[in-house]
């Protein structure tokens, strides 16, 4: 076994196998680049060496630092993680050259499998069904138009060395296939170095369900169960399970059977996975091999009980396999998600800045990965992951519940995340019901996602929550020192609960373990509401039950009243008086500034291009700029039809947020 290890990646994907390096009693080298300098990953390490600047193309992309790290360190083995070097052929024949065991598939697999246009020639060769598309790089726009009609729209347009989301478009037509073919050669250049593309039919409405293969350098190749990925934004995942609430025992056998001849093809060794796509009627197409580990493992892990990790860096230290096809049992049900430092309510766009405040949920069936901690900093130059959250149950229901309450108990400030958003999904409807697609989101949410689609579906859990704390806080003022005898301060049990421009008459009693609070107003289902809690005055986390039922709520003391965050819903709670509620609905609004005839990056990014020129005369969702942030290119468009007053930044501009790009007249 080997003594010590290299991790050629950062982010929670290096603290993860770090976790399993220790457990195994092996030592880590971590590596990284300037920017992340004070990283987690650095500092669970034995070892760290910064090998370049900020920009991934000067230092995690650089197999030549890395191995000059390797001999420096005497590290015996890399694992490359996901992203950045994972799928390199180049890198793998490197390393074998100079005698280090990379923890993966060969050079052959990754060079056929790696690469979406070979993988599909191969896969087709094997009699392995194909989504229909043309299997040649595309060598300019004109033979673009020409297979795209040819194959009829809608049509999608892939990165050959893609993975992510990235280089990837839907066409609907010609016009996006113009627009589109420029911009995914762009940003596979810049992702993967490598900018070819290609084309494939787009099944409407499938499902992405992957299998998880595992094979060793004796032959033994098994397959691990599915994982369902149908939930995605942009092509990138967002939730992950496993297993697929839509797969049944025959379809899982005949799709992990496919998967393992796939692998068994390219002489497959070490952990990889094999994407389909699966129609309504269980029918299902081979659309690429990941020859990695995926970022979803974990829900892998939780119903099978394996890790991957270990997994992994046995088969590659020439360890057979410890269990054949028939010890592959499915346990429980597992859920991921993925937590991004992004805003839901302004179109996902990234946010970066100094987490001042981090609070993971724990608990049974809790696990969080993440490479990050309180006041530790998410980085503009890299993936804007914060964590991602699995909960496990012993079904699908269980799963769920668990992940609606950790995600009610993650406690994240300094940046904007899309935990509001991921706690609207686990709510809806049709995912409770297993009812999923690829075109979940873009369905259930064709106008965006807005704070109207988080309206809490019981605001007396709010009410009462925000009434109790409050006349907490209330006793706790009353009890000070120095009151003059007969003169104390009096609490009274009378309360307004103002819930936006709503007035709540409430009564407050205190009793053993908390707090009874009498809703008396039209629309509350609850009278009396019992909230229970071992919550104490300056807690940001309410624990406990309201009426018998489990609640987790994120709860901050404003200058006047209380923000309240519950499934996904903010609630900004006063508790006045009943002569101050009055009052207070007198009071003026403060109005917002006029921003409506400026164009503002919408997030702290390199400035692309300006499309326009002052003077010009556009129309309303014509393209004006583009902005890259986190590796992803976000095109801005005119919201109206107007004409350019004023260009205030230049391409290659660094951008702080809601910094002025142009100006209308």
């Amino acid at each position: 076994m080997f003594k010590k290890i290299l991790i050629a990646n950062r982010g929670e994907i290096a603290c993860r196998v770090i976790k399993t390096a220790k457990k195994m009693g092996i030592k880590t080298v971590a590596v990284y680049s300037e920017a992340d300098r004070d990283a987690l990953h650095v500092l669970q390490a034995d070892e760290a060496y910064c090998i370049g600047p900020a920009a991934s193309s000067e230092s995690y992309l650089r197999a030549d630092k890395i191995i000059e790290v390797i001999k420096q360190s005497k590290a015996e083995a890399v694992h490359p993680g996901y992203g950045f070097l994972s799928e390199n052929a180049a890198f793998c024949r490197q390393l074998k050259r100079a005698g280090i065991a990379f923890i993966g598939p060969n050079e052959l697999a990754i060079k056929a499998m790696g690469d979406k246009i070979e993988s599909k020639k191969l896969a087709e060769k094997a009699g392995v069904t194909t989504v229909p598309g043309y299997t040649e790089a595309l060598k300019d726009y004109k033979e673009a138009h020409k297979v795209a009609n040819d194959i009829g729209y809608p049509v999608m347009l892939k990165a050959s060395a893609g993975g992510g989301g990235k280089g990837m478009r839907v066409c609907e037509n010609d016009a996006d296939l113009k627009e589109a073919f420029v911009s995914a050669v762009r940003e596979a250049k810049s992702s993967f170095g490598d900018d070819r593309v290609f084309i494939e039919k787009f099944i409407v409405n499938p499902r992405h369900i992957e299998i998880q293969v595992m094979a060793d350098s004796f032959g033994n190749t098994l397959y691990l169960g599915e994982r369902e990925c149908s939930i995605q934004r942009r092509h990138q995942k967002v939730i992950e399970e496993a297993p697929s609430p839509f797969i049944d025992a025959e379809t899982r056998k005949a799709m992990g059977e496919e998967a393992v001849a796939l692998a068994k093809a390219v002489k497959y060794v070490s952990a990889g996975t094999v994407e389909f796509i699966v129609d309504q009627d269980k029918n299902f197409y081979f659309l690429e091999m990941n020859t990695r580990l995926q970022v979803e493992h974990p829900v892998t892990e939780l119903v099978t009980g394996l890790d991957l990790v270990e997994l992994m860096i046995r088969v590659a230290a020439g360890e057979k396999l410890p269990l054949g096809q028939d010890d592959v049992k499915l346990d429980g049900w597992a859920i991921e998600s993925r937590v991004y430092a992004e805003d839901p309510f302004r179109n996902f766009l990234p946010s970066i800045g100094r987490l001042t405040r981090y609070r993971a949920p724990v608990g049974e069936g809790v696990r969080v990965d993440t490479g990050v901690y309180e006041g530790g900093e998410i980085s503009m130059h890299y993936d804007p992951m914060i964590a991602k959250l699995i909960t496990y149950g012993a079904d699908r229901d269980l799963a769920i519940k668990a992940m609606r309450q950790a995600l009610d108990g993650y406690y994240i400030r300094g940046v904007q995340h899309n935990i509001a958003f991921l706690s609207a999904l686990m709510n809806r409807p049709r995912f409770v019901e297993g009812r999923l697609s690829t075109g979940f989101i873009a369905e259930e949410y064709p106008d965006g996602f807005h704070a109207s689609d988080v309206v809490h579906d019981d605001p007396s859990i709010l009410v009462a929550v925000a009434a109790a704390m409050h006349y907490a806080y209330q006793v706790r003022a009353a009890g000070i020192s120095g009151q003059h005898s007969g003169h104390e301060r009096d609490v009274t049990n009378e309360w307004s609960v103002m819930l936006g421009k709503k007035i709540v008459p409430v009564s407050v009693v205190q009793v053993d373990g908390g707090h009874d609070v009498d809703i008396r107003a039209r629309g509350f289902t609850k009278a009396t509401v019992e909230v229970r809690s071992s919550w104490t005055l300056g807690e940001t986390v309410f624990e406990g039950t309201v009426n018998g039922q489990d609640v987790i709520i994120q709860a901050e003391r404003m200058a006047v009243g209380y923000r309240l965050l519950h499934a996904g819903s903010q609630a900004d709670i006063r508790v006045l008086s009943a002569q101050g509620a009055e009052l207070y609905l007198l009071m003026p609004e403060k109005q917002a500034p006029d921003t409506s005839k400026l164009l503002m990056s919408p997030m702290p990014g390199l400035l692309l291009s300006v499309s326009v020129e002052a003077g010009q005369e556009v129309k309303a969702g014509e393209e004006l700029a583009v902005v890259e942030a986190m590796k992803m290119e976000n095109v801005l468009r005119a919201t109206q039809d107007g004409t350019i007053k004023d260009i205030a930044a230049k391409p290659g501009d660094s951008l702080a947020v809601d910094q002025v790009i142009l100006s209308f007249d």
